[in-house]
């Protein structure tokens, strides 16, 4: 895994290997200057003529310093100082006196030259503001040059928490983040505008926000074999467990065959399908490997002995709306012992009775996608857009602390969120827009039911799984392209990115 800091938390880093650790921040700024004229010459950068346009505090700093080393190579670097005099870091005042004490151009005004490259070293991970005034006309004049483009740590404008654009952002080819990519880099809209992001080590070492429940995480596509359940030797079909899917109204048998699949797909034993009768041959056709056990009307007695026999239970997709679901996620709730993933219309029937999640006994792993969560939580969408982490902490907080129960929710999205009360939360960073259609969420839904079913541990299951589905998504989308992926692409997507990370182990 790797950690992705916000501002604050970054900062926070930094004191403590400056002042515990004892590394001088010169040090650091040393450091980071040489990573980042690094890192440009292994992307292939021209760095012959650069313009660095430097800010006042330690980022300005680093970006002085990027001069200095450019000029020392023998390239011809300029800077733009974009800040204030009397403003300047202790750092960044002794790496500017160092430039000019060497003769490297410093001025104030727009150069009318040409540049192979120009870096933004404006603003760091302390921004919090809108930028207007002169600082805007900077950062839109250095956006209307046609060179490549480089941020030091973060671009200009982006807030390192959200990703929201402050007034106005630069728009990098490539930004050299310090230690660690900053969550800002990652979540849209601060991702269209950070280009490849790429951490570089400094001294401030990652794992020092292990312990910080506050920090949020990331899985890279090489860990994935290494986050799969364990398939032993001597096994059966029992060993792998037991999946019950609670889907599929009338007319709905695709839902129920996405969701089930992709339980089997990721490695679920035995998948029994519970669904209204209309969909029973189609779902033997679709897949003959299921248990179909069908309703016509509302059955106490048969969904008792279902859930007894489930070790997972997935309820919701294509569920409907009706009289008869609302009935069996009410019984679902009050009696099922065992992991409970609720999606789709299960969610709907949540809407406006939430508090039948401090019923449950057992974990409840709730998939709403915005609109979903918007309708629980009665936030806007614009408003949960703004802070998803406070809208999925309202969620996961419903849960009363006596009961054995606990809420994990995903928070589905281009980056989709995993958060669990007293977790880190997961951010995905895999899949792409070619998954964006009809049945994605239920072949996620089974997915998450599946790796649950191989005894994974609630939260371990939602965030493997939401990782193990998008890169599904990608695998699909080298052999069909952005726009031809379907919901069942997907499983098969999954099954080879299964098999390759297992190979590559």
């Amino acid at each position: 895994m790797r950690y992705l800091p916000n501002g604050k938390q970054m900062s926070e880093a930094d004191a403590h290997t400056i002042h515990k650790i004892g590394i001088p921040s010169l040090v650091l700024m040393e450091r980071a200057a040489l990573q980042i004229v690094e890192t440009m010459h292994k992307k292939n950068i021209s760095t012959e003529k650069s313009l660095i346009v430097c800010g006042s505090g330690n980022n300005g700093g680093d970006g002085f310093a990027v001069a200095r080393l450019l000029t020392e190579q023998g390239k011809h670097a300029d800077v733009l100082f974009a800040g204030k005099e009397a403003s300047l870091s202790e750092e960044c005042r002794c790496q500017k006196q160092i430039v000019e004490n060497m003769g490297i151009s410093v001025f104030t005004e727009f150069p009318d030259e040409e540049y192979t490259v120009i870096i933004d070293a404006v603003f760091g991970v302390g921004l919090c503001r809108e930028i207007t005034g002169h600082y805007k006309d900077v950062i839109d004049w250095m956006n209307l040059q046609d060179t490549e483009k480089v941020a030091v740590d973060i671009p200009s404008g982006i807030c390192a928490a959200t990703g929201e654009i402050l007034g106005t952002a630069f728009r990098a080819d490539l930004t050299v983040c310090m230690a660690c990519v900053k969550l800002g880099c990652e979540l849209f809209p601060g991702k269209s505008y950070a280009g490849e992001s790429i951490p570089v080590a400094i001294g401030i070492d990652p794992n020092y926000f292990s312990n910080r429940l506050d920090v949020c995480y990331t899985f890279d596509k090489n860990e994935l074999g290494k986050l799969l359940p364990a398939r032993m030797m001597n096994s059966h079909k029992g060993s792998y467990g037991k999946v019950l899917m609670i889907t599929g109204s009338p007319g709905m048998a695709g839902a129920a065959f996405l969701s089930a699949c992709a339980a089997y797909t990721v490695g679920a034993g035995l998948v029994q399908i519970y669904t209204a009768s209309e969909n029973r041959l189609a779902l033997q056709e679709l897949l003959p490997e299921a248990i179909i056990s069908c309703y016509d009307s509302y059955d106490d007695n048969q969904l008792s002995r279902l859930l007894d026999w489930a070790d997972v239970v997935c309820i919701g997709c294509g569920l409907g709306m009706g009289q008869i679901s609302e009935k069996i996620l009410k019984n679902v709730l009050k009696n099922v012992s065992c992991p409970c993933v609720i999606d789709a219309d299960g969610l709907n029937l949540l809407n406006g009775k939430i508090e039948l999640l401090n019923q449950c006994r057992a974990p409840v792993i709730l998939t709403p996608h915005m609109k979903e969560m918007s309708r629980l939580t009665g936030w806007s969408i614009d408003k949960i857009m703004e802070d998803r982490f406070q809208a999925l902490d309202q969620i996961i907080k419903q849960s009363e602390p006596d009961t054995k129960s606990s809420i994990i929710c995903v928070l589905k999205d281009s980056r989709t969120v995993v958060a669990q009360t007293n977790r880190q939360k997961f951010v995905n960073l895999a899949g792409n827009n070619s998954m964006a259609k009809g049945g994605s969420g239920d072949v996620l839904a089974g997915t998450i039911a599946g790796l649950l079913a191989q005894h994974m541990a609630p939260f371990e299951a939602a965030a493997v799984g939401v990782f193990l589905h998008a890169c599904g998504g990608d695998e699909a989308k080298k052999s069909k392209g952005s726009y031809s992926v379907l919901a069942r692409d997907l499983i098969q997507g999954m099954a080879d990115a299964m098999k390759n990370a297992k190979e590559c182990r």
